[in-house]
């Protein structure tokens, strides 16, 4: 993510906390507490690269367009630095190269701290759907406190480390309502948490930096794009997500006009 807190952001380094907000820590970057996974269990998953290294995630959403976090396009990158892999359980290989023809962050990423953290991205040429590439359905509503969620993606499994696994990770993690996680239970306190945002934690797991952008999916569908945290797997606080439900009317209007 930018993550941390930044934002687990682009691996490559958007660090972008908001100002008046929770001072990050050290980024520290990984899928804590994951195991390595194929693509096939989670065919929406894609590697966002820019100049041939691993940036951030993503998810299919069509054939030519992919949802991801506003925070990873928005230093402005040039199209022809970008390109889409889908299909590979490697970020460095295999599956679907694709180049990128355009792209659109949230008019509002920026305005309020971490809120409308989402993008839209168009591919060159569509997708072939296949055992390996799927669409993932968007979330019409967010998902309750303790629902059952995964995380995917290729962070780096060392703190500082601009090492990633080539190998996709996957995490199992809990749903926290923007409202439980904003509550006294967890760390951040309602300052830090907007609109827009979902949570998830489990002790001793997490998304990290090079996850952002990445699937939280809940139930079968898309429920979050991995957006900052504070830390990896720090207790009591949740990584935060852009929350889909909520930003499901953008994503379907601009992936339309992009």
């Amino acid at each position: 993510m930018l993550r941390y807190v930044i934002v687990l952001t682009a691996f490559v380094g958007v660090f972008g906390a908001p100002t008046n907000e929770i001072e990050p820590p050290q980024l520290d970057g990984r899928i804590v507490g994951g195991v390595s996974t194929s693509i096939s269990a989670y065919p929406w998953q894609i590697s966002l690269q820019r100049s041939g290294s691993h940036s951030c995630g993503g998810s299919v959403y069509s054939e030519s367009i992919i949802v991801t976090a506003a925070h990873c396009l928005s230093s402005g990158p040039e199209l022809s630095i970008l390109k889409v892999r889908a299909g590979s359980t490697y970020w460095n290989s295999g599956g679907i190269l694709s180049a990128v023809a355009a792209y659109k962050i949230h008019e509002l990423y920026g305005t309020n701290g971490m809120a409308y953290d989402i993008a839209v991205i168009r591919l060159a040429a569509p997708l072939k759907f296949s055992t390996t590439i799927k669409p993932i359905s968007l979330a019409t509503q967010a998902p309750p406190d303790n629902a059952a969620a995964v995380v995917t993606g290729w962070g780096t499994k060392l703190s500082g480390s601009a090492t990633l696994p080539t190998q996709l990770q996957a995490v199992n993690l809990a749903i926290v309502s923007l409202e439980t996680c904003a509550s006294n239970t967890y760390g951040y306190g309602s300052n830090n948490l907007k609109e827009t945002m979902i949570c998830s934690y489990t002790e001793g797991k997490d998304s990290c930096q090079g996850d952002s952008g990445g699937p939280l999916v809940s139930g079968g569908v898309l429920v979050g794009v991995v957006s900052w945290g504070y830390g990896c797997a720090f207790a009591n606080y949740p990584g935060v997500y852009a929350d889909v439900a909520a930003l499901r009317e953008w994503v379907e209007t601009n992936a339309e006009t992009i």
